[in-house]
């Protein structure tokens, strides 16, 4: 058998109740030689279990960690392991194709490439609708002289039937960790992801150092995955969902990556500032909404029973933003906060919070105690 020259670091994006089908998928679609690891960052129980096991019989590294932990404090904690040449970034909410890892690997070793990325789908069924074909993630000067952010995603909401055909290998500017393979000599040279970035931008920061260190970036549309977004209604995919976007976590990596790179405060931050909370709003309040309220907004029940007079999208935004978005605001704050004093090694000085650079580095180390003393 050869010798693996990939290895996959499987991470929680946003939920852990897509966890087994995710992992499956990826042993029954992937024929290429690779090595596995999998960081679990907190699950429950039934989750935890599932990994222990598939663990054992699969012979993959499974890392622990009893905590909720962000996406680079997760991806760092793996990527300390990987020694083979690439590796291959995975979320836990995401479907694999048949051939997609080969896909990646062969671009890669065909065109020297920093990092490859797939064609990304989004939803169930899977591998139907691109949620991401090729994008831009660029700083350009305005005539003004300020620094701006570009980027923008391609060909969202097309149907892959009618648009595969149309996609090649090409150069790109930006991939998104949903899928991504990186050469491992990327860290090598620029050392772990950028822990200050905690829910939020940090697949723009790193396509943007390896862009701007003179390295390629290319986008492999053979290499076909989906991403499924959702949760299940229990408080262990709520609280993470909670968490995983929370506003004041997205707030803190959109400052550090207007500092980092020098950016000016513009429509792109300012946009971005306003529409905080909006997957929280989408994912969690509005489908509360409509249980709460047995769908009568969703049919129009009080404009049908007033004949227009009262306007039901008018009513929801009224429980939307006058009950549920100010109580979700609290509570996400507690959940933030509470999770803040626990687990991040943060501080707060003259310029505001500040979050330690590379805070996974001694949570795996104190994993790597735990064992040696369990030894």
């Amino acid at each position: 058998m050869n010798q693996p020259n990939v290895t996959i670091v499987v991470s929680p994006r946003e939920r852990f109740s897509y966890a087994q089908t995710s992992l499956e998928s990826i042993y029954e679609h992937t024929q290429l030689p690779f090595e596995l690891v999998y960081v679990d960052g907190g699950s429950p129980k039934p989750v935890q279990e599932y990994l222990e096991i598939q663990a054992k019989e699969k012979s993959f590294e499974l890392i622990r960690v009893d905590h909720m932990l962000t996406p680079n404090q997760s991806r760092n904690i793996g990527l300390a392991q990987v020694k083979t040449p690439y590796v291959a970034f995975v979320d836990n909410d995401v479907v694999v194709s048949p051939g997609w890892l080969e896909a990646l690997v062969q671009c890669a070793e065909e065109t020297n490439a920093a990092i490859v990325g797939p064609l990304t789908c989004q939803d169930e069924p899977v591998h139907e609708t691109i949620h991401f074909a090729n994008g831009v993630a660029r700083i350009i000067i305005d005539v003004k002289g300020r620094r701006r952010l570009r980027e923008k995603m391609t060909r969202q909401g097309q149907r892959v039937v009618d648009t595969l055909s149309k996609l090649q290998r090409s150069t790109a500017e930006l991939v998104e960790f949903h899928c991504m393979l990186v050469s491992m000599d990327v860290f090598e040279k620029m050392g772990p992801l950028d822990e200050r970035f905690l829910n939020t931008k940090e697949h723009v920061d790193l396509c943007m150092a390896v862009t701007e260190a003179g390295r390629s970036i290319y986008f492999e549309p053979s290499s076909v995955i989906t991403y499924v977004p959702g949760i299940s209604w229990n408080w262990a995919d709520l609280h993470f969902y909670m968490l995983r976007w929370s506003d004041t976590w997205e707030t803190i990596s959109l400052e550090h990556l207007k500092q980092k790179w020098n950016l000016s405060e513009d429509a792109y931050f300012t946009q971005k500032h306003k529409a905080l909370g909006w997957r929280r709003r989408r994912m969690i309040l509005s489908p509360l909404l409509d249980r709460l309220t047995l769908g009568m907004f969703k049919h129009r029940f009080f404009e049908k029973a007033t004949f227009g007079l009262v306007k039901d999208r008018f009513l929801e935004k009224i429980f939307m933003y006058g009950l549920f978005t100010p109580i979700d605001r609290v509570l996400n704050k507690y959940l933030t906060d509470r999770h803040a004093r626990k687990w991040l090694n943060l501080s707060m000085g003259d310029q505001g919070l500040h979050v330690a650079t590379t805070p996974s580095l001694g949570i795996l180390q104190n994993k790597i105690d735990e064992n040696s003393s369990a030894a």
